[in-house]
């Protein structure tokens, strides 16, 4: 099968199945959205969700937390995976909004990457959830999903897939396309089982194809 004919099949699937696919994660404006995306670095969207209301009242605007300090924003977030490092990165992003764009988050990819706590990923995600800009945040969910259905081929970084994803999928189709794949890992393409008795995308998943050659060469 063609590379693109495979991304035919699996959007129009994708537009089908799951056309409302929105981020999880639990925000009124861009500043709680991006406290909770550094928040959510290697930690679920269940357990930020959990945290984010109490550090919200506390925290309402980005002035009020660059007037804390790390030890006292460490006891709202200290749940959350590697506390005292984020911390430190919420105080230095709130401090760096105060000072350098005027109290606003900036919606430019560059420019947010230039605050601390905010890599390549968090920067495309603000991208996508708020402004629908044509990129592809890449996390381990996308990174497997992409490469077990054959979007991605020998990408051994999330740049490698990124940048495959962002050629092959139609500009207009990358927002709602990072949700449809980190959703689909989250609760189906899983990392040590994933669920492919109940995953409508068998027919054009490599990895599914593989595992089935696997089973027949050993008569399972």
């Amino acid at each position: 099968m063609k590379r693109a004919d495979r991304y035919k099949y699996i959007t129009e699937w994708f537009q089908a199945n799951m056309p409302a696919a929105q981020s999880e994660l639990h925000y009124k404006n861009p500043y709680e959205l991006l406290v909770a995306v550094i928040l959510s670095a290697q930690c679920t969207d269940k357990r930020v969700n959990m945290t984010t209301p109490a550090l919200f009242e506390r925290f309402p605007t980005v002035k009020a937390m660059s007037e804390s300090t790390a030890e006292e924003i460490y006891t709202y977030i200290k749940s959350i995976s590697y506390p005292n490092n984020k911390a430190k990165n919420l105080l230095g992003m709130s401090r760096m909004v105060m000072s350098e764009f005027n109290g606003e988050i900036p919606s430019d990819i560059d420019a947010l990457q230039r605050l601390p706590g905010v890599g390549r990923k968090t920067a495309n995600v603000m991208g996508v959830v708020l402004y629908n800009k044509s990129v592809m945040p890449v996390d381990t969910h996308v990174f497997r999903v992409a490469a077990r259905l054959g979007l991605t081929v020998g990408a051994k970084t999330p740049l490698q897939s990124e940048m495959q994803l962002e050629k092959y999928f139609p500009a207009d189709i990358l927002p709602v396309a990072h949700h449809w794949l980190i959703l689909h890992g989250r609760y189906v393409c899983l990392a040590r089982k994933p669920k492919c008795g109940e995953c409508g995308l068998k027919p054009w998943c490599k990895y599914y194809e593989t595992e089935q050659k696997g089973r027949e060469n050993i008569g399972v």
